[in-house]
């Protein structure tokens, strides 16, 4: 406990002491949202890393994925190297540093203004960006909390507001940089963390080849055995939505995209591109390779489901190791988990103040005005945040992939393709996006107050044959069906004049730029 509590303390200071560092180095908007736009590839891509995998992943999703589809869960992580990271970076990397600079758009919301001649849709985006990243910062409460009430045996609600307040403290004094180098300190170490976490725990059962030996003899939910073994799991159907969710999903989240604006050059999008992927495969693909033997430490009760429920599977885990390891996997949550929230934060505080608040003061908010608002607005969306994680502390059926399902699903069932698009394509209309924007948004609340809240008693027995019950295959319907939707929509509607003056206007940035 000594140990734990010297190792936690240390960490818990150094973020504190570079939060007070880079205080006098923020002089203005762009470098407290951007970092000036200045950021290498290794900080860049670490705090691509970082933001993507936090104690949502670590505990939630490997240990409630692993449970459902034993080895297999590998898939996911493998998902999002591939698809999540290496093709994202590959396909809006460039273009997405190349326009945001043209317009000069600093969030997300600002992009959609400046690329489709609209202040409506700069208003909807940043309000739909505020009310769901609000379940997502949720979810990793929730994920870091779990870990800590089994390792420092603090109650679940402390540890939400101990970690909201050290996330507040950097974020609101040090701005990007300080969170960009957090995250590359955050990065380093869950890279060795996640590595020695995965040997120590299947060393508790004999090495690789007897745990998959031990996995393999657990029947499945029809009673076969050899399954939770096997390549691709009892339930491979499912499991490609979850890879769809968790890896397509990041192409439409605003503090993910927001990392591509804020790299210097389009050389460091080649160097972020590799860094980025082989950090995923290691951090990704350990923590659900991990989860995906669950069952040998956590047994099922009457139900089929988890003693103890999903989100206490990998806590359950990290019980068995020593106490120094069990330190290691505090600071390697805590590191994943807070650089995940002081990008949520920032990400949201920043759309707020620049793209609602700011255009109602009508030009009378300078930088200075600008950055005391951010912050003020940094800590009442952490505030709303934990008040909803403890929450769900009541309502133990609102699992951590429910609640981030929820989120993921509205935010890149309403951005991806809208953003995706509006990078390559001149033919895409404001009507479009719109439409867009009310399917990801609608489709995920309706699904939510159905499935999740069970609001309507006789829910449509039609969904839950399709597997789109689940928050999480919905969550990934709402991308692929906003992919479809755009163009469809595009092609039924026209440009004024005025919007394709602007749209030749934006994109003379990819004619002017020399890369």
């Amino acid at each position: 406990m000594t140990t734990m509590w010297i190792v936690l303390g240390a960490y818990l200071a150094l973020m504190v002491c570079i939060g007070v560092y880079y205080r006098r180095k923020t002089a203005n908007v762009s470098d407290f949202v951007l970092g000036g736009r200045t950021l290498g590839p290794w900080f860049t891509a670490f705090a691509y890393g970082t933001s993507y995998f936090s104690a949502v992943i670590f505990v939630g999703y490997a240990g409630k994925f692993g449970w459902a589809y034993g080895a297999a869960s590998t898939w996911v992580g493998i998902g999002n190297a591939v698809i999540g990271s290496y093709m994202a970076w590959k396909i809006m990397g460039r273009r997405t540093r190349t326009m945001t600079k043209h317009i000069e758009a600093k969030t997300m919301p600002e992009f959609f203004e400046k690329r489709y001649n609209s202040k409506g849709l700069k208003t909807a985006s940043a309000l739909i960006v505020f009310v769901f990243l609000i379940p997502y910062t949720a979810s990793v409460y929730n994920g870091l909390s779990r870990l800590f009430e089994k390792g420092f045996g603090i109650s679940y609600s402390w540890c939400i507001l101990i970690m909201a307040v050290f996330t507040a403290i950097y974020v609101i004094m040090g701005g990007y940089k300080a969170t960009a180098l957090n995250d590359f300190i955050q990065g380093l170490i869950m890279l060795v963390g996640i590595v020695a976490i995965v040997f120590s725990v299947l060393n508790l059962k004999g090495g690789l080849g007897e745990a998959l030996e031990g996995l393999g003899k657990i029947p499945d939910p029809s009673g076969k055995t050899d399954s939770y073994n096997s390549l691709f799991g009892p339930d491979p159907v499912n499991l490609i939505g979850v890879v769809i969710l968790t890896s397509l999903g990041t192409w439409g989240l605003p503090q993910m995209v927001q990392k591509f604006y804020a790299i210097k050059d389009d050389k460091s999008i080649k160097t972020g591109t590799v860094v980025s992927t082989v950090f995923a495969v290691v951090v990704a693909g350990g923590c659900y390779f991990l989860g995906g033997f669950g069952r040998l430490f956590v047994e099922a009760d009457k139900t089929g489901a988890p003693s103890g429920g999903f989100d206490g599977i990998v806590p359950a885990m990290m019980d068995k190791l020593s106490p120094f390891l069990f330190a290691v996997v505090l600071v390697l949550v805590l590191s994943a988990s807070m650089s995940t929230l002081s990008s949520l934060v920032l990400t949201s505080s920043s759309t707020l103040t620049i793209d609602l608040i700011k255009p109602l003061m009508k030009d009378k908010m300078d930088d200075k005005k600008e950055l005391t608002v951010m912050r003020a607005f940094i800590a009442v969306f952490l505030a709303v945040s934990v008040l909803i994680a403890i929450f769900t502390l009541e309502n133990p059926q609102t699992v951590i992939s429910s609640l981030m399902g929820i989120s993921w699903g509205a935010l890149a069932g309403a951005f991806l393709a809208p953003f995706l698009y509006g990078l390559y394509s001149k033919k895409i209309t404001k009507a479009a996006v719109a439409a867009c924007f009310i399917s990801g948004v609608g489709i995920t609340v309706v699904h939510m107050l159905v499935y999740t809240m069970k609001l309507v008693p006789d829910a449509p027995a039609a969904l839950g044959k399709l597997s789109l019950a689940s928050p999480v295959n919905a969550g990934a319907f709402t991308m692929l069906f906003g992919l479809v939707l755009v163009p469809v929509v595009s092609a039924l509607t026209k440009q004024k004049d005025e919007d394709k003056q602007n749209t030749e206007k934006v994109f003379e940035c990819y004619a002017n730029s020399e890369n």
